[in-house]
């Protein structure tokens, strides 16, 4: 038995259906290569809403995310342009937004804008901020109301809308799955717009509310996915779908493939690696209710969500969460750093195991991206 291979496949086979069991990927020195060389670079953001209490009821301001995103070596931060209310990007004005800007140059950070919508006012003020703060990539999602089909039909022509002014201000936009919608319906939105600067966010959890598994909402959105969010999330059933509430990312509490998903994400791209972010979003005690389902007729009725928010937890006060969240923050650095570095430990075994140890592979045990 191939000791390597059995330990790759308990890495990866957490919380995987018995048929995606028999998918997993042989990990052979080639695969050991490819996997090796996108370790050396794996772009981790740290998102805000991992911190969103201290944004809303605390004194976080972006740039403590931008600190934070430094302290643990991350390579850049996801912001929503409403956290941290007055302090928030989507109020500042171009000064604050330029000093903003200045601190992440200084830092050598990346910043990427999210905004909830695809309505053309949310539109409007997240590309003046990106024009201003000299950001090239911005996450939206719609939240009509509607048949599906009308929805569609909104969204479609927001795309358009999206794409010429990604074209004129040296924009990539980036769609989210975020419950409304299923991956092939997203699918076949990027498919029919065919733009070079449309793409899709892959979110960990939000496809279960969607009454889809995660394994076949990614493959079904791979080739269009240039970001991703990272959470831990417990399937919470609901009818006829499910819901989900967050919990820390690699947790027994747990319900996702988070390895396999990571890694699959990781090996996108035949050459250049094609995802560019990897943010953490550690959700904890955030909850989503069942939003699409098994039973739902063909042109079904999507009703209008809020954006995302996380209710204060029974038993648990507002001081217990803005000390709770830096924890889980850092606790999710560590559970991804620790994948990732056991993947690399796995890779670089087989490696020195077939003698295969050129083009600068580090020996095994060397320090995780």
């Amino acid at each position: 038995m191939d000791v390597l291979q059995t330990r790759f496949a308990e890495l990866l086979g957490r919380n995987l259906e018995a048929c995606e069991r028999s998918t997993l990927p042989r990990l052979d020195a080639a695969l050991a290569r490819k996997l090796l060389a996108r370790l050396d670079a794996v772009p981790l953001f740290a998102h805000a809403y991992t911190h969103l209490m201290n944004f809303t009821h605390g004194g976080f301001r972006p740039v403590d995310l931008l600190d934070f995103a430094y302290r643990h070596e991350l390579s850049g931060v996801c912001i929503h342009l409403a956290d941290g209310e007055e302090r928030s990007l989507g109020r500042a004005d171009d000064a604050m937004l330029q000093s903003v800007a200045t601190h992440a140059g200084h830092l050598g950070l990346a910043v990427h804008l999210e905004i909830s919508s695809t309505a053309r006012p949310e539109l409007e003020r997240a590309l003046h901020v990106a024009r201003v703060m000299g950001v090239r990539h911005l996450r939206v999602y719609s939240r009509y109301e509607g048949l599906l089909s009308v929805v569609m039909q909104r969204i479609r022509e927001d795309l358009l809308y999206l794409a010429a002014q990604a074209e004129l201000h040296d924009l990539h936009i980036h769609f989210e799955q975020h419950e409304e919608l299923k991956s092939a319906e997203i699918a076949a939105l990027l498919t029919e717009m065919a733009h070079p600067r449309l793409w899709a966010l892959f979110d960990f959890g939000n496809m279960i509310n969607a009454a889809e598994q995660p394994m076949d909402a990614l493959r079904k959105l791979a080739p269009w996915i240039r970001q991703a969010h990272l959470k831990g999330v417990r399937i919470v059933p609901e009818g006829p779908g499910n819901g989900h509430i967050g919990v820390l990312q690699g947790s027994e509490e747990d319900d996702l493939p988070g390895p396999r998903m990571l890694f699959e994400l990781l090996m996108l791209g035949e050459g250049e690696p094609q995802l560019i972010a990897l943010a953490l979003e550690q959700e904890n005690h955030y909850h989503a209710p069942m939003f699409r389902h098994h039973e739902e007729p063909t042109d079904p009725f999507i009703p209008y969500r809020e954006m995302s928010e996380t209710a204060l937890p029974a038993g648990m006060s507002m001081q217990d969460m803005l000390e709770g969240e830096p924890r889980w923050a850092n606790n999710q650095v560590r559970v991804v750093r620790g994948i990732l570095q056991e993947l690399r430990f796995l890779a670089e075994c087989v490696l020195l195991r077939d003698g295969d140890v050129a083009d600068g592979t580090r020996a095994a045990g060397a320090s995780t991206p």
